[in-house]
């Protein structure tokens, strides 16, 4: 039986780690971690997805799994990052049917297509598409614009932050402060509204 091996993903000796709050993960200042739909959670999509989303991106070239779910998560703009609980199997999976072999090196291992796996790809071409395309076009373009504003706001106030004096970072406490009791409200305001209906 194939034991894959998670070959310096997000975490382990080579991957990089976040901050773990109340909140869920953070990937730092303006990077809202989780963010892909309302609730704070990006998309799920199905296992094919992630296993034709790895064989179309490696029809481009070599990549490592950590480098593979950066990737789908910068096509599809932030709505899908698969995790390494999907990503890494895949991988053993494809490597298995010989599709995929690892390349030889230290540090994060890349991964690149066998000539079986070119030519299941140039076969198979109109069905794999572009799986990431699904997820953000089921995200919705004002998300995407507000998961933009979301980031800018983090920025600036990294840079009060930073270079701001201590009056300053206190006006921005309170700006930030009241944005985020003004958002809850949007929600608020909602629900008794469909109360009252």
């Amino acid at each position: 039986m194939h034991r894959f091996k998670n070959r310096g993903g997000p975490g382990g000796r080579h991957g990089r780690g976040r901050m773990r709050g109340r909140h869920g993960v953070h990937g730092g200042w303006g990077q809202p971690g989780g963010w892909g739909h309302p609730g704070g959670r990006r998309r799920r999509m199905r296992r094919g997805d992630v296993r034709a989303a790895v064989l179309v991106l490696l029809d481009e070239g070599p990549m490592t799994g950590y480098a593979l779910m950066a990737e789908i998560e910068r096509r599809s703009e932030g709505a899908w990052r698969p995790s390494p609980g999907s990503v890494y199997p895949t991988l053993a999976l494809l490597e298995d049917e010989g599709l995929i072999r690892p390349q030889p090196g230290d540090g994060r291992t890349p991964y690149e297509l066998t000539d079986d796996g070119k030519a299941h790809v140039e076969e198979h071409r109109e069905q794999l598409g572009e799986p990431w395309s699904k997820s953000a076009a089921g995200f919705g373009e004002s998300r995407l614009e507000m998961r933009a504003l979301v980031g800018q706001l983090g920025a600036a106030s990294f840079q009060v932050a930073i270079a701001g004096d201590d009056a300053q970072i206190e006006r921005a406490k309170r700006i930030l402060a009241q944005a985020r009791r003004d958002l809850y409200r949007i929600l608020a305001d909602e629900d008794a509204a469909d109360t009252e209906e």
